[in-house]
Order: C-alpha cells, then structure tokens, then sequence
C-alpha cells in the first residue's frame, strides 16, 4: 500500500481502497463490542466513541503497528513515522452529530506541561490535549480506517482539497469554504482515508440508521518538546498484550 504520498502532499488527502480484509474488519467489530463496559467508552445505545483506543482495544494498536497500515503512515510521512493516538468514532441513530468545517489543530498528549509554542490546553474524555507549533502538525497524517461502508447518507467525510498546508482564521476557513469544492470521502468497508490534520473537513449527520464505525489512527514523524510526551505507545501496547 503505497505510492500516495504525491496526492496527499497536493491534496491533503487520499482515499485507499480495499486496506482491510472482510474478516480483519469482523474481528475488529467483535473486538468494539466487548470493549462496552471498558473506561473511557462513550456509549449510546451502544459504543459511538472511545478516545483511549490503544489502551481500550489492543487490536487496534495491533492495527496501528501492522505493516499494510505502517506502510502507508511511512510512504506519506517516511520512515519516521509511528502511531501517536487512535480513536473510534460511530455515527448511530443515538449518536448522531454534525461537525462544522475546521482543521484538526490538537494532539493527545501524556500530561501538560506548560512549554512555549503549546496552547491553549483542554481535555477530552480525560485525554489531556493542546494545540502544538503549526510545524508539529504538518508531519501527522491521520489514517481513518472504515469498518462500515461510508457514504453521503450516514454522515461521510467532506473535504477541501489543498486546504492543508497552514493554519487558517475562522475567516479564512469561511472563504475556502464558499470558494473550494467539497469533495464526498466515500469509503467501502476495509477501506481507508489518509489525511494531514489541517485539511479543512467537516460531516453532516447521518441520514440512515446505520453504523458508520471509523478507526481514526493519528501519525507523528517528530518528537514534541523535551518534556512533553506524546499521549499513546501503540507500540509498547501491541507488544505487551495491554
């Protein structure tokens, strides 16, 4: 899986057909739905939600470090790259939300400490998270692995292409907005979606009632500041069975 890198480093993303095999993504299915009573599992007439993922489910750290995953994390990244924050997201007729045109402009982190260049701090779920220096961010990819078919009637990924290469105003992610063409990231079960974090990108609620479960695994390629840690080890996780 690779040979992307061109169409993300022009576009800010790229959609991967056929990563998954239909029976890694039952297994990854399963492995949701024993995770319900877990900490840290937002549920809602089932799980829609788990910021802690490595920790929650070791198959998707498992998922993070395999070598159809890490080769597209290298080949948009290179040979530095490595897991930094998974995230399960699942659009249900219970959890149904709409998510306004924006960049992703935080990273999970271990703990705060105060470093010039980090900030503002807020925290989700428990995760501690703050926005980084722009030069941070712009050597993350975030792989985002469907586990359902995905599509305009349950809330698909809406994207700006070439939106990603600084940070942007509200003003200015109106006018990308009412200038740009949005493009529909459909998916197919097994597929993925690599995306730099400051694409600009919103979803709509979902129109049917069906799952939409996503695997959202971040990517770094640097180490923060000297004493700030990046929030996941998918790798010690996946090594240690945790």
């Amino acid at each position: 899986m690779t040979g992307y890198r061109a169409e993300v480093d022009q576009n800010g993303f790229a959609i991967v057909p056929g990563l998954l095999k239909g029976e890694e993504v039952e297994n990854l299915i399963q492995a949701i739905s024993r995770a319900d009573e877990q900490e840290g599992v937002r549920k809602r007439g089932g799980v829609y939600a788990i910021r802690n993922l490595f920790e929650v489910l070791p198959e998707a750290a498992d998922l993070a470090n395999s070598p159809s995953v890490m080769s597209l994390a290298t080949d948009a990244l290179g040979s530095n790259a490595f897991p930094v924050r998974g995230i399960l997201f699942d659009k249900t007729p219970d959890a149904n939300w709409l998510v306004p045109w924006h960049q992703d402009l935080t990273i999970a982190v271990k703990n705060r400490v105060d470093v010039d260049g980090y900030g503002p701090w807020t925290s989700k779920a428990g995760v501690t998270h703050v926005q980084p220096p722009v030069e941070i961010l712009q050597r993350m990819v975030a792989i985002r692995i469907h586990l359902d078919d995905c599509h305009e009637g349950n809330g698909v990924l809406r994207v700006l292409p070439g939106t990603h290469r600084g940070r942007l105003s509200a003003n200015q992610i109106s006018s990308a907005q009412a200038e740009g063409i949005p493009v529909n990231c459909s998916v197919k079960s097994g597929g993925a979606v690599l995306m730099k974090p400051l694409l600009v990108h919103a979803s709509s609620q979902a129109a049917e009632p069906t799952h939409r479960r996503v695997i959202h695994i971040d990517f770094a390629s640097t180490a923060l500041a000297d004493s700030l840690s990046w929030f996941a080890d998918s790798k010690a996780m996946a090594s240690s069975g945790k």
